[in-house]
């Protein structure tokens, strides 16, 4: 078994999902491999003699990377699964198990997120080269499926968060920014922190080892061509949540809205009962307690003297 991305945020969660099985994964990491080089990609699995790959390996950010970064998305994400999904039909492996993301759906679709209206519409701009990208990895799987019988699934998680998460400032997604801001901020007594939009989007989290137990439970059960969302199918508005991130880790300052910054996709819930019909997955980590432990986390694994700066 090869995990691309096995040492990154999902992909070490999911390897230890794996161990608990008794299996020991291959797993290829950045430093190892460049993903994006076809020549690797071939070295890779030339080590790896894999019969199910599960590709995990990405590139990808906040609203703020994804803006700052729009093409080196496209293409890094673009190539390895190319990369991925061709090396996989000459290896002639038993099964691919590709992941998308929620950022390829449009704009504007209907919610909760059907798997059936992934194309129908463009994807949110601030984010549509790394959505685009991935889906055209789906295009590619359904491809291969037809033309080489080659048994690759698609699934499509909504943001994940966690332990282990990045929670770099600059390229991390909207719960670790929030956890750090307040953290940081409590610690220092600052009177206030600045987040960006004015709050009202809404977003489905998953808690990251609910999405481990998802692709490995499809990765066993699942063999369709057809996408899969990964998700709760429950959404909160950013203000909300960083409310809820104000209470959880003690922040009790001001909270200042910078709408001069954009606010991303407005509305995000998946229809998620694909998953739970075709291979029995369903979320088992409630919000509130997944905040309690990704806090309880970055805490006892905060840098020293962060807090201080």
């Amino acid at each position: 078994m090869l995990i691309t991305g096995g040492g990154g945020f999902l992909g070490s969660h999911l390897v230890e999902r794996v161990r608990g099985e008794g299996l020991e994964p291959f797993v290829a990491r950045r430093r190892d491999y460049d993903l994006t080089s076809a020549a690797d990609v071939e070295r890779l699995f030339e080590a790896a003699q894999p019969e199910l790959v599960i590709h995990l390996a990405a590139e990808v950010g906040g609203i703020g990377a994804n803006r700052d970064n729009p093409g080196r998305y496209w293409y890094s994400n673009l190539m390895m699964g190319a990369h991925v999904l061709e090396q996989s039909r000459v290896a002639g492996v038993r099964k691919l198990v590709l992941l998308g993301t929620i950022c390829s759906y449009p704009k504007f679709a209907p919610v909760p997120f059907r798997e059936e209206d992934l194309w129908n519409g463009y994807p949110e701009e601030t984010n549509a080269p790394y959505g685009v990208a991935k889906k055209a990895l789906l295009v590619g799987a359904q491809g291969y499926r037809e033309q080489y019988q080659l048994d690759s699934i698609f699934l499509l998680p909504v943001n994940l968060y966690g332990p282990h998460d990045n929670f770099d400032l600059v390229t991390s997604h909207v719960i670790p920014a929030l956890i750090r801001k307040m953290v940081e901020a409590h610690e220092r007594g600052e009177p206030e922190i600045v987040l960006w939009g004015d709050g009202s989007p809404t977003r489905e989290f998953l808690y990251v080892e609910d999405c481990a137990e998802g692709i490995w439970l499809a990765a066993q059960r699942y063999d369709g061509g057809e996408p899969v969302n990964l998700g709760t199918g429950e959404e909160i508005s950013i203000r909300e949540l960083a409310e809820l991130t104000a209470e959880l880790t003690g922040y009790d300052g001001e909270i200042v809205w910078d709408t001069t910054k954009p606010n991303g996709q407005p509305r995000r819930r998946l229809d998620v009962s694909r998953a739970e019909q075709l291979f029995g997955f369903r979320a088992s980590t409630a919000l509130r307690a997944g905040l309690e432990r990704t806090i309880d986390w970055y805490r006892s694994h905060q840098p020293a003297g962060t807090a201080a700066k």
